[in-house]
């Protein structure tokens, strides 16, 4: 029964000091005295004649998509959720008559709150009414986190009533499906946790110049069937989507950042007669990183491509990229020539607009609207438009107004996520917390965090759930509920962790600490990247550092890379640039570890990092000493009193125990610190101090080495 107290508001309702313990917070809460507790008695009722619908007329629109969990699945799913936070199974019920711990879930027009809304009240039974199940679920993962926030036994509900709606249409998470393979066990996470948080839209970016993660028997050779999702894994993704109101958004990339798709099939401007060169295009890449947007066979292919896959997914969106097209591809004689002769386009600009319009004659053709990224609206096209009903994923700007007139848009530029040491970009959360506020325009579709993988293609999974995590709860937060935030980031971030993760997560697999041998070994010899990936960029750009040992390869960044050259035995990198680096994404090991390495250092500078996280660094040159050393980022540089010697090779071997680092040098024990470090395996190098000179044969093990084992390391 709920305990009896009056019906009086408190401190709490939105806007209030103390939020309600929602993640997001809701739109408008009042608080009241006590709670209601469930009990083994506890049911869930719903109404027969509305058991098998999803939507009533007012809980129809185009945008997030159309909800396909009927009210009697959503009360199953309901109760096996109820199970694992409370311990209690409830029956699904069509009792009308609800007893004082029941929970009734109706579908109803009444007063409706939008196509997601939703209004809850648990004064007495727990009441969810909306219109759609969208917005019953919305409901019900606000009944979860309540009653997972309560400290003992999961099964009080605080009393409150509320009526609340979304801000914004749109609530995305992008993820780089292209450049990294994701595993399916990680989106289901992902997806859970996304719909917990009330985020509705999940676009997974599966082509990129590196990778084309779709696999179909129509285009052999395009994806590598083990690092990639067949029609089978897309409709269980779809079919789980669904129970938690997500729907899963297809993003290609057309007619650049598309290698793999042109390596496949011959369409890229830098094949065939007269072709285009690399002044034609960014300097790091060819020009077959660029469709032939003047081919007849490459635009066919394009929309053979696109008709494949459109009919694979069930969003009301598709995104066909059709971002950063070189300019300088104008100068092309082959371009120009074709402008020449066509009478429909006269500019590049209008060469590209004119091949968005035609895949979105595709897309649109399976009823669906076709999304592109921002960028084409700068280039003149005096004679093809854009078509108005094409979405921009805008990436320029706050996303605080619409930036591309007569089109609707989806803000993403703000809230990048591409956690490498050569882009650097991460979500400002301080800022998107405290000041952020999402656009209501009629144009403004919503905003969505966006993960890129740019030269952390075969990074950890947790590498990027760390990074991002944080940013996509406030989003989630602040595009559902736009007023002014009623706490600081530190609250907001102890309510998250209050609430926890959502029924049925599972939890991230525990890397084995490896024994006995090697737990990574990078030789930095000459290697083909793995199956399902390709190179994107001009000989010499974004080599593979393999891990013979273990499963983190890395690659150099782009523009700015190591050189090879001979090392102590075959190939060894020489790093020269602070830009210079190799991006791994590993997560830190926590002590005991050993890592070894040989380095022949070129020059001195102030600080030079071998290997770095977040958390700490390996210094071959420690700022203040320009000694051996490692740093412990926001409280101490500790060195050893070893100096490396210039242009002699010299192998380092740290070993690690919680509390105690110990330095050998060509097997020599030179000193031990009373300090230590979790390994860090984010990067070789940071963005401002990286290395200086040339790195062979480095290896870490998760475990000591003995004394004797690392005096044999030289």
């Amino acid at each position: 029964m709920p305990t009896a107290h009056a019906d009086g508001p408190r401190e709490g309702s939105a806007g209030a000091a103390t939020p309600p313990s929602v993640i997001p917070r809701p739109t408008q809460w009042t608080a009241l005295d006590g709670h209601t507790s469930l009990t083994r008695r506890t049911r869930i009722l719903i109404d027969p004649r509305t058991e098998s619908t999803t939507a009533l007329p007012e809980g129809r629109a185009e945008l997030p998509g159309p909800a396909r969990q009927s009210v009697r699945q959503l009360a199953a799913q309901l109760r096996t959720e109820i199970k694992q936070v409370t311990g209690i199974t409830p029956r699904i019920t069509s009792d009308r008559h609800p007893a004082a711990g029941d929970i009734v879930l109706t579908l109803t027009d009444k007063d409706a709150p939008g196509a997601e809304g939703y209004r809850f009240d648990s004064r007495g039974p727990v009441r969810v009414e909306a219109a759609s199940t969208h917005g019953l679920y919305y409901g019900t993962r606000t009944l979860l986190q309540l009653l997972r926030a309560t400290a003992e036994g999961h099964r009080e509900v605080p009393r409150a009533t509320a009526t609340d709606r979304p801000a914004q249409r749109i609530r995305m998470v992008h993820l780089d499906a292209g450049r990294k393979y994701w595993r399916i066990p990680y989106l289901e996470n992902l997806i859970r946790r996304m719909g917990d948080q009330k985020l509705n839209t999940l676009l997974l970016h599966l082509s990129e110049s590196e990778g084309f993660r779709l696999y179909s028997p129509k285009f052999p050779g395009l994806a590598d069937p083990e690092h990639s999702y067949s029609r089978a894994d897309i409709e269980h993704l779809k079919a789980f989507a669904a129970r938690h109101h997500v729907q899963l958004m297809p993003g290609l990339e057309l007619p650049g950042h598309a290698t793999a798709i042109i390596r496949t099939f011959g369409i890229g401007f830098g094949s065939g007669p007269n072709p285009c060169t690399g002044a034609h295009t960014h300097s790091h890449l060819t020009p077959d990183w660029i469709i032939d947007m003047t081919s007849e066979k490459a635009i066919e292919k394009s929309e053979e491509i696109v008709d494949e896959f459109a009919g694979w997914f069930d969003a009301p969106l598709f995104s066909i990229g059709a971002e950063e097209v070189p300019g300088q591809l104008a100068e092309c004689p082959r371009v120009q020539d074709y402008l020449a002769s066509a009478p429909d386009v006269s500019t590049l600009g209008d060469l590209l607009n004119r091949y968005i319009n035609t895949l979105d004659d595709v897309v649109t053709s399976h009823g669906k609207r076709t999304a592109v990224y921002n960028g084409s609206e700068h280039l003149a096209a005096p004679q093809q438009k854009v078509r108005a009903p094409v979405v921009f994923l805008t990436w320029e700007g706050t996303g605080a107004e619409p930036a591309v007139p007569g089109h609707d848009e989806i803000a993403i530029g703000p809230f990048y996520d591409t956690p490498n040491n050569y882009h650097h970009k991460y979500p400002d959360e301080p800022w998107m917390y405290d000041s952020w506020a999402p656009s209501t325009e009629p144009d403004m579709l919503g905003a969505g965090v966006t993960n890129w993988a740019d030269y952390n293609f075969w990074a950890d999974d947790g590498y990027f759930e760390r990074h991002m995590a944080g940013a996509r709860a406030i989003l989630a937060d602040r595009a559902w509920n736009r007023s002014v935030t009623p706490d600081a980031l530190a609250d907001f971030r102890a309510r998250a962790a209050r609430v926890g993760d959502p029924p049925g997560t599972t939890p991230a697999p525990v890397v084995p600490r490896v024994q006995g041998r090697p737990s990574h070994h990078w030789t930095f010899d000459d290697a083909p990247y793995p199956s399902g990936w390709t190179y994107a960029g001009s000989p010499g750009n974004t080599l593979l550092a393999e891990d013979v040992a273990g499963g983190l390869s890395g690659t150099s960044y782009i523009i700015d890379n190591p050189t090879p050259v001979p090392g102590v035995r075959g190939r060894a990198w020489r790093f020269d640039s602070d830009r210079d680096g190799v991006g791994f994404g590993g997560l830190d090991v926590a002590e005991p570890w050993t890592v070894s390495v040989r380095v022949r250092v070129s020059s001195r500078t102030p600080d030079q990092v071998l290997l770095s996280s977040e958390a700490g660094a390996l210094k071959l040159m420690q700022h203040g000493t320009g000694r051996v050393g490692f740093t412990r980022y926001g409280e101490a540089d500790l060195s050893f009193d070893h100096t490396l010697p210039l242009d002699r090779w010299t192998r380092l071997t740290w070993v690690a125990t919680p509390g105690h680092t110990v330095l050998y040098a060509d097997g020599k024990r030179i000193g031990a610190v009373d300090a230590s470090i979790p390994l860090p395996l984010r990067s070789i190098g940071t963005e401002s101090a990286s290395l200086r000179g040339d790195v062979d044969d480095l290896i870490t093990w998760d475990e000591p080495l003995s004394a004797e084992e690392a005096s044999r390391l030289r």
